[in-house]
């Protein structure tokens, strides 16, 4: 039956893509329809995909528009696809990735097979011990200004299946349409949310700036992680000149440098001593600053190092309190660890990679929000603290692991 089609796209194409898609979640799209409704007629919609991209009649809906705020403040415009053109986008990611991961430089980090903002911040934090300054860089609205045309001509270069060329030329075209109905046409960009969007980033960003940097300044190594970055330098001129050159080559491509959150940073510790307005930069989540730690040597000394930053503390403490766990009075203790264990998880997970003391702090907001969940639930408790705390200590001395942060939280000095 497929052979009858204008384009050959394999049926197991678009199952794997559903099934890839299912396990990343996500809410419903413009149309309204989550992944239980549409496993309701699941063989038919997949068929209804897979025939529509086949013959070229696939058209995709408009990308439902969701503003969330940022850390730094302010909002950043998500898209949400439907699931239906997420399964699609899918289905053309999953022939392009492998076609173009090979070509994609080591320092590249974001949203790549096998790699991680983990991996970028270890490589970053070796190379700021050896290199005295870094670019902090930012390209402004990465995934709102993207040109099309230059994109198109990155993914016709790389791309040979023509139906992939005139869908993702579609998906770049498709508007925004917000929850009250307003439509925000797009000249330019992908979008943020979309399934396919991280690897057209990447393939623009590849040309744009990873081989230009390993072109002109192969001396001054880099990390990216989609529009954020990191470009390390011997000296302060070194570092002016790149950036200069940098905001010129983005201009060139239709982009920008964030003019504030793009600067020159220097890496002072013991051992480097000059006096400089900006000495510590964020970067996926850590500050890296010059911190007072022992050394191996067992002296203890100032440290250029990385460490979980504040932004990343208060908003893990925010989402904590905002689950009301003081609240949750009918629940029993290993409910609640139930609830929180899983942020708990992962935030250490990620924050506790380097310098894992710096959490200390943080993971201790978790006790607090326990003591007061005590105070409320059992009555003897009600405005006596230090009897909930004496009870909280008793149990975890009793019972460990129950709360994920419990075996870390009292080992860090």
């Amino acid at each position: 039956m497929s052979e009858s089609k204008q384009y050959e796209i394999p049926k197991k194409v678009v199952i794997e893509a559903y099934k890839r898609v299912k396990a990343n979640k996500g809410s419903a799209g413009i149309d309204g329809i989550d992944f239980e409704q549409f496993e309701k007629k699941l063989n038919n919609n997949l068929y209804k995909i897979w025939n529509r991209m086949s013959s070229g009649s696939y058209f995709p809906s408009p990308v439902l528009a969701v503003e969330i705020p940022k850390k730094t403040g302010g909002t950043r415009r998500l898209g949400i696809p439907t699931i239906t053109d997420r399964i699609a986008q899918m289905a053309a990611r999953m022939y392009v990735e492998p076609v173009v991961e090979p070509m994609f430089c080591d320092d590249s980090y974001g949203y790549r097979p096998n790699k991680s903002a983990i991996d970028a911040i270890a490589t970053a934090r070796k190379r700021c011990w050896r290199y005295d300054y870094v670019i902090e860089l930012d390209v402004k609205g990465l995934f709102d200004n993207i040109d099309h045309e230059l994109l198109m001509k990155v993914v016709a270069r790389h791309v040979k299946e023509e139906w992939i060329c005139l869908y993702i030329k579609r998906w770049l075209e498709i508007p925004f349409v917000t929850r009250e109905g307003h439509v925000i046409e797009r000249l330019s960009g992908t979008p943020q949310g979309g399934v396919i969007s991280p690897v057209l980033a990447n393939m623009f960003l590849h040309y744009v700036f990873d081989m230009w940097m390993e072109r002109n300044f192969p001396q001054a190594p880099f990390e990216r992680y989609a529009d954020d970055g990191l470009i390390h330098c011997r000296t302060k001129e070194e570092a002016i000149f790149i950036k200069e050159k940098l905001a010129n080559r983005l201009e060139e491509c239709k982009l920008e440098l964030h003019p504030i959150k793009t600067r020159i940073v220097y890496c002072k510790d013991k051992d480097r001593t000059r006096e400089e307005e900006l000495t510590e930069f964020d970067f996926l989540g850590y500050t890296f600053k010059a911190v007072y730690i022992m050394c191996k040597d067992g002296k203890i000394r100032h440290n250029f190092i990385a460490s979980v930053s504040n932004s990343s503390s208060k908003s893990f403490r925010e989402k904590i309190k905002a689950m009301e766990v003081h609240k949750r009075t009918g629940c029993k203790i290993d409910i609640i660890a139930e609830m929180l264990n899983p942020l708990i998880r992962g935030w250490m997970n990620y924050f506790g990679k380097f310098n894992p003391s710096a959490m200390k702090g943080t993971l201790q907001c978790i006790e607090r929000r326990l003591v007061k969940w005590a105070m409320c639930k059992y009555k003897n408790f009600r405005g006596r603290r230090r009897r909930a705390e004496k009870w909280l200590y008793t149990v975890r001395q009793r019972e460990p692991k129950l709360f994920a942060h419990w075996s870390n939280l009292y080992s860090y000095c």
